[in-house]
């Protein structure tokens, strides 16, 4: 089955041009993949989905991805592909850049199993960029360590964005910037251009520590967001808690030698602002229902989407055992988590902890 396309106005942008690109590849069709897609559908001929789920695909030939973005339609020239001919077939050209859409703990499995493929794109300089936003709790690995591991050879050809970016206003065309961290200048401008948007744009960086840090740490403060909003506290609350965080995230980035603008940045600030006050925040909602008293098996067992927040949330309690990183927001939000603890008593605990100067 395909959908079917006007290929005159597949092969043109909103202003009736050209498209710049022939073709993109996007792996995982969860929410924040399938938006990306729809960024890349402005520049690019066709942008395949690669899809794991039939449900997703069928529901994507439909014109949406209504498994995870109901409601919202899809460009008529992004194809979904269950399998590797299905998107080998849409289009003659080699594919041109490549998104990795999956969770931080889908990675070292699919790239694995599809490691000659993605090889041979490699040794054709095409770039790759992640949108993981995870810590491994076993390893303590984040999405470059995986990547390099695999493919030490092209390390200039990844990168990794990270941003206030929520997957649904992005399909809604709301304005958005994120940050594009790689170590290879001509691939980062490469790769921005890509992605340029009327409504979308990615500002450069080669902090890639610190960048994919505070993407996946932020996801930890949302958690601890939506526990304070559930429980009651208010707006006073939350701004201590999101500047006091900041503070504990600085303490990260310094293990790693990142840079401290950058969790002042978009990929720091700006998303940990928006996950921990919007309302389309995965992490966020995670929260607000622990808060509830539900347990984190219970509500990740009745849900489909990646709460990167849990998970990270343990990795991050590790790493600061490990590298003796003052964090006690984080490790507040892993004895919750991860011990049962009272939500409410460890905020208590918290606020009997002997005052300090605030720049220490």
């Amino acid at each position: 089955m395909a959908k079917t396309k006007n290929t005159n106005k597949a092969n043109e942008n909103q202003e009736g041009e050209p498209k710049k690109y022939k073709k993109a590849l996007v792996v995982g069709a969860g929410a924040f993949g399938t938006s990306v897609a729809t960024v890349l559908a402005q520049n690019f001929e066709s942008v395949v989905l690669k899809v794991r789920s039939k449900d997703v695909y069928d529901a994507i030939l439909k014109g949406e991805n209504s498994v995870y973005l109901p409601g919202l339609p899809i460009p008529e020239n992004l194809y979904p592909a269950l399998d590797w001919e299905e998107g080998d077939a849409h289009g003659q050209e080699d594919y041109q850049l490549i998104v990795s859409g999956l969770p931080t703990a889908g990675i070292t499995q699919f790239y694995e199993e599809n490691y000659v493929r993605f090889t041979r794109y490699f040794e054709d300089g095409v770039p790759l960029v992640s949108l993981s936003k995870g810590i491994d709790p076993d390893t303590l690995e984040m999405a470059d360590d995986l990547f390099y591991e695999l493919f030490n050879k092209y390390r200039e050809l990844f990168t990794f964005l990270s941003g206030p970016s929520f997957a649904k206003e992005i399909m809604m065309e709301q304005i958005t910037l994120a940050t594009l961290a790689g170590r290879d200048r001509d691939v980062i401008v490469q790769v921005t251009q890509m992605l340029e948007a009327p409504f979308f744009k990615c500002l450069g960086s080669y902090d890639v520590k610190g960048v994919l840090l505070g993407g996946a740490l932020k996801n930890v403060i949302a958690i601890a967001g939506g526990i304070i909003e559930g429980l009651g506290y208010n707006h006073n609350t939350r701004a201590a808690m999101i500047t006091r965080a900041i503070a504990e995230m600085l303490r990260f980035g310094r293990v790693f030698s990142a840079r401290s603008e950058t969790f002042y940045g978009l990929s720091g600030m700006g998303d940990l602002i928006l996950t921990t006050t919007g309302g389309l925040s995965r992490n966020k909602t995670f929260g607000l229902e622990i808060a509830k008293g539900r347990s984190p098996e219970e509500i990740i067992q009745g849900q489909r989407t990646v709460v990167e927040g849990y998970k990270t949330a343990k990795a991050a309690y590790h790493l600061a055992e490990k590298y003796k990183i003052r964090a006690r927001i984080f490790q507040g939000v892993y004895k919750v988590l991860y011990e049962g603890a009272n939500a409410k008593e460890v905020i208590e605990q918290m606020m009997r902890v002997p005052s300090k100067f605030e720049i220490d």
